[in-house]
């Protein structure tokens, strides 16, 4: 398995790898593709549906689980990649929880949220593990697990009230307070600054399949950024020669120079490192919102990309 896409699809991580200009060593810059996450939802009322269509779009990989064949469908969850319909305890052990996983529990009651954790909290735990329900409530049943003799201090690890606390009323609300925190914590694990590991992860399709492609190509990858810039270091970009794009490195007056440098980079085999301007002045003539800078490197790529 050679293709980058191939590779996103199987659920394989890599990193790209590039030098800076003009270097015949140093510091590479390293950007970074992770797996899409697993979410496994557990409860497929109205907050599971909703979390599962914003979580998707934000490739989150789903499982859905629910006990009634009435919410646990494909028709009901159609953006998951899995659904099962059994008992929660049941459906838990059958899925393996790791460490790289995320967990939200949003069941219908009291009763389901106790078989989840009885089982989650003697396996493995997962990376993210979020309870909804009120403080109150939570307090008892983490009283009466801790009863049963599970481990408190494993409890203490749950994120609950879940979400992150926007005021939140309806199902939909809900689920955006839940995926802000899953977000969030997602961007936590990927961050690996101190090792020069690039910030932003997020894959674009469309960017791994030109990278895979015959035919010459530039990738603008957004290396350095100071002040209030529109993405973060790790955005990347393919221009093909017909300054066709694929992925962003944010849009707008500033993805337009880029571009230009890029089809530039083609021209003269030679790469470069650019600086975008967005501070005040030059924001404001351009009608840009941002006001920060970001440096993009843009090396021509000629054939499939290899390390």
């Amino acid at each position: 398995m050679s293709g980058l896409h191939e590779k996103y699809l199987a659920g394989i991580g890599f990193d790209l790898t590039f030098m800076p200009p003009g270097t015949s060593g140093g510091e590479p810059y390293v950007r970074r593709f992770r797996p899409p996450v697993r979410l496994i939802i557990l409860g497929g009322g109205y907050v599971g549906q909703a979390l599962c269509r914003f979580a998707s779009a934000l490739e989150f990989e789903v499982t859905a689980v629910d006990d009634r064949p009435a919410f646990a469908n494909y028709e009901t969850f159609s953006q998951a990649k899995l659904v099962l319909c059994d008992a929660f305890s049941t459906a838990i052990s059958k899925l393996g929880l790791t460490a790289d996983d995320f967990v939200a529990v949003v069941t219908r009651g009291h009763r389901h949220d106790a078989d989840c954790l009885r089982v989650i909290l003697q396996g493995e735990m997962p990376a993210y593990l979020g309870l909804i329900g009120s403080r109150r409530r939570v307090a008892g049943l983490f009283d009466m697990l801790e009863g049963e003799g599970l481990d408190r201090a494993r409890m203490d690890l749950i994120h609950t009230p879940i979400g992150l606390p926007i005021g939140a009323v309806t199902p939909d609300e809900i689920a955006i307070s839940i995926l802000a925190e899953l977000t969030l914590c997602r961007s936590g694990r990927a961050s690996d600054r101190h090792t020069g590991i690039l910030e932003q992860t997020n894959v674009d399709p469309d960017f791994l399949r030109c990278l895979d492609m015959d035919g010459v190509k530039a990738v603008a990858l957004v290396v350095e950024r100071r002040g209030s810039t529109p993405v973060k270091t790790g955005a990347v970009m393919a221009v093909d020669p017909s300054g066709r794009t694929f992925g962003t490195v944010g849009g707008g007056c500033g993805e337009h120079e880029i571009v230009l440098a890029a089809l530039r980079v083609l021209q003269t085999g030679r790469d470069e490192l650019v600086t975008v301007d967005m501070t005040d002045e030059v924001a404001k003539s351009e009608g840009m919102v941002c006001g920060g800078t970001m440096k993009v490197l843009i090396t021509k790529i000629d054939g499939p990309y290899r390390n």
